[in-house]
């Protein structure tokens, strides 16, 4: 079985930046399989553009854009990449750089597909940062990378312990974030009360409903501004926002530059 090494992906890696423990690299995907192998790094797979499966011990994921995946270092899997252009963002991971950030590598063993959108949007964030790799984007990397695993330490020690309601209302906005719901009818097809749903939602979520909504909708339009022939107000509309000013403001409040900024960071 291939072994990659840091630094090291299938494909043609079009940009590579080490910062003190961390290798980020912006890969084309070109093949259209690749055999099992495993990293001798822990590392996230964040899918800017394209579509690819990837199928490992336990489970195999569809993944277009957007989809942001979590390797733990010499865990086995595969990939198979359908036609078109395929373009992934890598954030590896030294050994050393969880051990001085005191992370225990047994919280977060194996590999899964995160669907946190909060984490994703750490993810672009950090994306972000490399691209502008100024004085302060060393700092801003790390700090955001331990927010991703103060995230997944939160959800994988709860994971046993959510009730059926937490698993019921996620898929449902995920499916239907576009939609307009309100309280009354959100809690009735889950079959929970509105109070019991008001008040435990931040529990599980770490956010009120109204703030979730948003970060999907943003996650979504992410995934869609790579497209250069579909404009920003067309984007707005396709993932739920009442018009484009309003896009404008959530996406620069959950990314902290505005969608044509972003766009123009694809670029790069």
């Amino acid at each position: 079985m291939n072994t990659l090494r840091n630094g090291e992906f299938f494909g043609q890696t079009n940009e590579i930046l080490d910062l003190n423990g961390l290798t980020f690299t912006d890969t084309e995907y070109t093949h259209p399989y690749v055999d099992w192998h495993y990293h001798e790094n822990a590392y996230f797979t964040f899918l800017l553009q394209g579509n690819v499966i990837e199928g490992n011990k336990k489970e195999i994921y569809d993944c277009p854009a957007g989809t942001l995946l979590y390797h733990h270092w010499e865990d086995a899997h595969y990939n198979i990449k359908p036609e078109g252009f395929t373009r992934g963002f890598h954030i590896e991971i030294s050994k050393k750089w969880f051990e001085n950030h005191l992370i225990s590598k047994d919280n977060i063993e194996g590999s899964f597909n995160i669907k946190n959108p909060a984490a994703k949007l750490l993810a672009y964030q950090i994306f972000k940062e490399t691209k502008l790799n100024d004085l302060n984007s060393e700092l801003s990397v790390h700090q955001l990378l331990l927010h991703i695993f103060s995230q997944l330490t939160k959800e994988t020690g709860k994971l046993e312990k959510k009730p059926a309601w937490v698993n019921q209302i996620d898929e449902l906005l995920r499916e239907s974030f576009t939609e307009k719901f309100d309280l009354e009818k959100l809690a009735k097809i889950i079959n929970i009360h509105p109070i019991h749903l008001s008040r435990d939602f931040h529990k599980y979520f770490h956010c009120n409903l109204g703030d979730y909504i948003r970060k999907l909708k943003v996650n979504k339009s992410l995934s869609l501004l790579h497209n250069n022939k579909e404009s920003l107000t067309d984007i707005a509309l396709d993932c739920g926002f009442a018009d484009q000013s309003h896009f404008i403001r959530c996406f620069k409040e959950n990314t902290g530059i505005t969608p044509l900024k972003y766009r123009n960071l694809l670029l790069k």
